[in-house]
């Protein structure tokens, strides 16, 4: 028997050893599982039925803690146990991918280290059957060819050789094929994971780490990394499975799920990305969008314009007057010249604005104006505002409180002297002293509480002082307008997006914040489209976390993008260890696909293509919009029928998109994106450009790319990034001459 014929006999036999291995940990799982269940049953009945529900008797309250802390105790357990069987199931469809042969240094023998999504250990003799990919051992699969090899273990360095590579395909416990390789993840590989449909959710790509994307997931040194990658490079997934990394890494680091967030670009995507980390065995951590900090923080007084709200204003009134000028506001309200403004306004506020009084009670001075103000100004510990002032009412009622308490003496006496009187003494003059408190307070209070929405509103309300707060930094030519719009909105109780973050910041800097104070690590996807101003805020939320910055610059939205964005955030979140990487070759997209999008930026790309062949991008030209409509029926159709199921037509904007559904819903089954829902196999999905961001999808149909529609440096940025979606088919349609970027196409 040759040697394929071996190799397949032991590979068939580990299988089956480690299929054997799973279905008894299965089983003495879910007996375990059984006995916890009842044992939290039991425990939470004893809670309910033997303590006292009343908290009025310590004595009760110290029983029903104990039985409380019994009750969490179980529940614990049990959705450990529960965890672990869904880990288990999951093993036990694919228990392993690849494998290598690695002979470590001074040893005789080479172990067989089989890698999979989760580890598997032999329940008699504890040897690995397979290991966990994120084992110090198996980021050898990913980053190491054929020879010497190394890795880090917590005893040290442990260096060795490498002998054999091997990679597996294994379908429901059905071992398919196998193959060896040199390289860490061979092309055969790629190429068989990248044919298939795009699905509903993203996916794990564990079996398919690239060596640049493992160094990425696996960094433990920096505390910031940026990441810029062309599209379809992999970023979220890589940040994705960096997380999930960090997790397994979590008692070196003290590092669990509440200690991680990702700031996401909108909630579709977050829909988008959510089964990744539970195909990996670990809970989901928190996802917030910029809006969702906003709406966390900002009063619910003002009416918020949303992100989509402010795009939509942009793209529709391009190429106007109006539009230009808007886009320098936010351009401006984001900058770092803006962060500066409203530094230096809050130190002109806290030395001019707050009127600080002379504090009186029962007709003799307590504490001098002047002195608080001193006091206040003299802050040697950098303290927010509104937490100094908070200090200084403190103060104040510490000196007060002598004097109430002589005045409160000096009523009960004269109240004593009083017969026949109706009422109580001690109860009358302790409602003399409230009431004369209650007006201090009041008093007080007139220059220790400071509205940061209204000190927001006199920037811009007053001309003078905004101009004399910004004197020496560079302004937009038309600021005059600027304050003057931005004025008569807030008036009227408006609030644009991009004065949001700012807003936001002023707040924060005013009053300190604690909401984030766990969160130790920081993961922000599409970098590009946010401004100096958002990256201040960031690292003002989450002033004690490593962060992770994922993005392409090609795929900005409202402004040009480069490579100095990276610049920027690294000189605002100034951190000591910090590396930059660079992702260029795209996975996504077939290779003429790729080839099509280069032609669209026409610009010199460092994009490499991965070499997937497919078909060529199509470009129909249509006499009319009601042909245009019913093409793009016949496509759809046609396309499900070759057996693809995720499809999207990408529009401009959403009004646009929500025109289109109201003349196709009748005539095929189709949806207009909904911000949460991420179902994008049932029906034809309609969508605007912007939130396609991120997106992976089997077929993308791109509504009238018309010259017309599409001729701006800013329509150019909206049609890659609709172009840049799709696996394995675009169809680009226009009525009209087609846009001057497909030209080149």
């Amino acid at each position: 028997m040759d040697q394929f014929h071996n190799s397949q006999e032991e590979e068939q036999a580990y299988l089956d050893n480690a299929l054997d291995g799973i279905s008894k940990q299965l089983y003495k799982e879910e007996g375990l599982l059984e006995e916890r269940l009842d044992a939290l049953i039991t425990s939470g009945k004893e809670m309910w039925d033997e303590s006292n529900h009343s908290v009025a008797d310590f004595d009760k309250l110290v029983e029903m803690n104990q039985y409380l802390s019994q009750y969490t105790s179980d529940t614990t357990n049990y959705n450990i146990t529960k965890k672990k069987i869904a880990q288990l199931k999951r093993l036990e469809k694919s228990p392993y991918f690849g494998r290598f042969d690695f002979k470590e240094e001074d040893y005789a023998d080479a172990e067989k280290i089989y890698i999979g999504i989760g580890t598997l250990s032999d329940a008699k003799t504890s040897e690995i059957i397979i290991y966990d990919w994120r084992a110090p051992i198996s980021g050898m699969f990913y980053s190491c060819e054929l020879g010497k090899g190394d890795y880090k273990s917590p005893n040290g360095k442990i260096i060795g050789e490498i002998f054999l590579k091997r990679q597996y395909k294994i379908v429901d416990t059905e071992l398919k094929y196998f193959f060896d390789s040199s390289i860490t993840i061979n092309d055969e590989i790629l190429q068989e994971v990248l044919s298939h449909n795009a699905s509903s959710k993203m996916k794990n790509i564990v079996e398919t780490i690239q060596k640049e994307q493992d160094v990425i997931i696996r960094d433990t040194e920096n505390e910031l990394l940026i990441v810029q990658g062309v599209a379809g490079s992999g970023k979220t997934s890589i940040a994705l499975h960096r997380i999930a990394f960090l997790l397994y890494e979590g008692l070196s680091y003290k590092l669990k799920r509440n200690n991680i967030i990702i700031i996401s670009p909108n909630l579709a995507f977050s829909n988008y990305i959510s089964s990744v980390l539970p195909e990996l065995g670990e809970e989901n951590v928190e996802q917030l969008t910029l809006e969702e900090v906003f709406a966390k923080f900002l009063p619910s007084r003002l009416r918020r314009e949303t992100r989509e709200e402010q795009l939509e204003r942009l793209i529709l009134t391009q190429g106007k007057k109006m539009s230009q000028r808007e886009q320098r506001a936010i351009e401006f309200k984001g900058s770092t010249e803006f962060v500066e403004i409203l530094n230096r306004f809050i130190k002109y506020y806290e030395k001019n604005d707050i009127k600080f009084k002379d504090i009186y009670y029962d007709g003799k001075i307590v504490v001098n104006g002047e002195l608080i103000r001193d006091f206040f100004l003299n802050d040697k510990i950098n303290m927010p505002l509104v937490k100094r002032l908070q200090r200084i009412e403190s103060m104040i009622f510490n000196k007060v409180e002598p004097f109430q308490k002589d005045r409160q003496e000096r009523i009960l006496s004269v109240v004593d002297k009083c017969d026949n009187h109706p009422f109580d003494k001690q109860e009358y003059s302790r409602l003399l002293a409230m009431k004369e408190a209650r007006r201090l307070k009041d008093y007080i209070q007139l220059f220790t509480i400071q509205d940061y929405v209204k000190m927001y509103g006199l920037l811009f309300e007053n001309k003078q002082l905004f101009l004399k707060i910004a004197k020496g930094l560079k302004l937009p030519e038309d600021i005059d307008e600027i304050l003057e719009t931005t004025s008569n909105m807030f008036k009227k109780g408006y609030l644009a997006y991009e004065d949001c973050a700012p807003l936001l910041y002023l707040k924060i800097k005013l009053e300190g914040n604690e909401m984030f104070g766990e969160v130790r690590q920081t993961v922000i996807d599409e970098a590009q489209d946010y401004y100096p101003m958002n990256y201040h805020i960031f690292k003002l939320l989450f002033k004690d976390a490593k962060f992770t910055i994922l993005g392409d610059f090609n795929q900005s939205v409202e402004k040009n993008g480069s490579n100095e964005i990276y610049d920027d955030i690294e000189k605002i979140l100034k951190k000591k260890k910090r590396v930059k990487v660079t992702l260029n070759k795209g996975y996504r997209s077939s290779f003429e696909i790729n080839a099509f999008n280069k032609g669209i930026l026409g610009k010199t790309s460092e994009a490499i293509a991965f070499e997937r062949h497919d078909e060529e991008p199509l470009i129909k030209k249509m006499d009319s919009i009601e042909l245009m409509e019913e093409t793009i029926i016949e496509d759809v159709q046609a396309l499900r029928k070759q057996g693809f199921e995720s499809i999207a037509l990408i529009c401009k904007t959403m009004e646009e998109a929500k025109g289109i559904f109201q003349r196709l819903r009748d005539r095929i089954s189709c949806r207009v994106i909904d911000d949460i829902d991420g179902d994008y196999k049932s029906k034809l999905t309609i969508m605007p450009t912007y939130l396609a961001k991120g997106l992976e999808l089997d077929g993308v149909l791109v509504y009238n790319a018309s010259n017309v529609n599409y001729n701006t440096e800013f329509d150019k940025r909206l049609l890659y990034i609709a172009c840049t979606r799709p696996l394995h088919r675009l169809y680009v349609y226009h009525a009209g001459d087609r846009s001057k970027y497909l030209l080149r196409s």
